[in-house]
């Protein structure tokens, strides 16, 4: 072994989590060292959010062209070039990669090793031929892949999400395994830029979501041509002479054909290799155990982002590098609540949640008051031609904000006051108060905020108050 190194901080993964808290700590005057075996950047710039996103708005800007006779507009079947579109995706990638590169963490003053990270105590990794020691270690080695022990599928090709976006030719029928956001978000790209897609869910699609809103995704993609197979159990996969064949269980057994396979059932937490309990840090079947600050069961070393096996968001890395700093350099000690942040599928219409759903809330014993806005009532959304969707509000009695619902175009975005509101305690009277631009559809937040006081308002005991008041005129 070579060189000892002595740091502040060492993090081990350069990802979204591990990069803001590098940066973020070398920026403040620490010494940081920061490795990584893979790619800088991580799942979320090589093979997630980023790609993922480039890739729907390729199909988006297709399924504009097939659809732009609603405006007076000649709509025709677009010519697609699958390699194109791959370009244009690994173009993004490209365009984005430097914010996250080794030259320029190297330029912070970031000492980065490229290597593989295997603690070697308590207060010591070993990375590149090196030993480094640290004040604080930062696990944020993130997840991989799920890939579940069915039948034949170790035998079979198939994709994951780090595999699909280095496709190059167009599927002439896509079967994917998985309804949940990665699966949902792949099968409408496909289906949009020309694929026949099948989607097998062995329980429903979207299923962490409130069922009234993705009843309007389901039915979104199935007008668009996309199969969807909900309660099927994949039990057996294989190839076959023009691709391969997926056997599943609902209501017998069935089959599905296609010619490529898309598997996206969920994430593992990354820890192999990296030799936690040398370090004494306990994992569950999750990930990596950690408190309310983050801290595992070494209190010098924290753990953050998806290898804790919480809420795998690229968003919720980011605020516990956030949390990171506080606590270890501001020794302020600041507590994780990653319940407060939102969740989006970037599906079309996009589904996004805040909070409670109106069903998790009424599991917690709340008595909820629900109030709804439907984009139909929208004047940009008619403007558009695009009013599919609404807002859903869930309460308490009083009026403090539980949780928030959208499906909707760029519900994405109009959901963001929502998780303000929640995450500072509001209540519902905060939407009513401010003044919304016209016309927008985050409008229909303050519409759907007005509906929840539409009962008292309109009530008999109003109407008596205003009578009486009439006196003074």
């Amino acid at each position: 072994m070579g060189e000892t190194i002595s740091t502040h901080l060492c993090v081990i993964g350069a990802g979204s989590g591990g990069l803001s808290v590098a940066a973020g700590a070398a920026q403040l005057g620490r010494n940081v060292v920061l490795i990584e075996k893979g790619e800088m950047g991580g799942d979320c710039l090589n093979t997630g959010c980023v790609p993922s996103k480039a890739l729907l708005a390729a199909a988006a800007r297709a399924q504009e062209i097939r659809t732009a006779g609603k405006f007076g507009i000649g709509a025709q079947n677009p010519e697609i070039s699958f390699p194109a579109v791959m370009d244009h995706v690994h173009g993004v990638i490209a365009a984005i990669e430097p914010n996250d590169s080794q030259e320029r963490f190297e330029g912070l003053g970031v000492k980065v090793i490229r290597a593989e990270a295997t603690f070697t105590g308590p207060r010591s990794v070993a990375a590149g031929g090196a030993i480094i020691k640290a004040k604080h270690f930062i696990v944020a080695t993130g997840s991989s892949p799920f890939i579940p022990p069915i039948d034949g599928l170790k035998e079979t090709s198939f994709f994951t999400n780090e595999t699909i976006f280095e496709n190059r030719v167009q599927p002439e029928r896509l079967v994917i395994i998985g309804g949940g956001p990665i699966g949902i978000e792949m099968a409408q790209a496909h289906r949009r830029l020309g694929a026949e897609v099948v989607v097998l869910e062995r329980d429903t699609i979207l299923n962490r979501d409130d069922p009234e809103l993705t009843a309007i995704v389901r039915d979104a993609l199935i007008s668009e041509g996309v199969t969807i197979h909900e309660n099927a159990e994949v039990f057996n996969v294989r190839t076959t002479s023009d691709g391969i064949e997926v056997t599943y269980q609902s209501n017998g057994e069935k089959t599905v054909k296609g010619s490529h396979l898309l598997v996206a059932l969920g994430r593992r937490a990354n820890v192999d290799g990296l030799h936690l309990e040398t370090a004494g840090i306990e994992t569950t079947p999750r990930g990596i155990a950690v408190d309310n600050r983050l801290r595992t069961t070494n209190k010098r070393i924290y753990a953050i982002g998806d290898v804790i096996g919480g809420r795998q968001f690229t968003h919720v890395a980011g605020y516990h590098a956030s949390i990171i700093v506080r606590n270890i350099l501001f020794k302020t000690p600041a507590k994780n609540n990653d319940a407060l942040a939102p969740s989006v599928t970037y599906c079309d219409p996009e589904l996004a949640q805040t909070g409670l759903t109106e069903q998790a809330a009424k599991a917690k014993g709340h008595d909820v008051t629900v109030a709804r806005w439907p984009f139909k009532e929208n004047d940009r959304a008619m403007a558009e031609r695009e009013t599919r969707g609404f807002v859903k509000v869930v309460t308490r009695k009083n009026g403090r904000i539980l949780g928030a619902s959208i499906v909707g175009k760029n519900a994405g975005d109009i959901i963001q006051p929502w998780s303000l509101a929640i995450a500072n305690k509001l209540d519902i009277k905060a939407f009513t108060n401010y003044i919304a631009p016209y016309p927008t559809r985050g409008e229909a937040s303050k519409r759907a905020a007005g509906a929840w006081y539409t009962p008292l308002l309109f009530s008999g005991r109003t109407r008596m108050l205003i009578a009486a008041l009439s006196f003074f005129d």
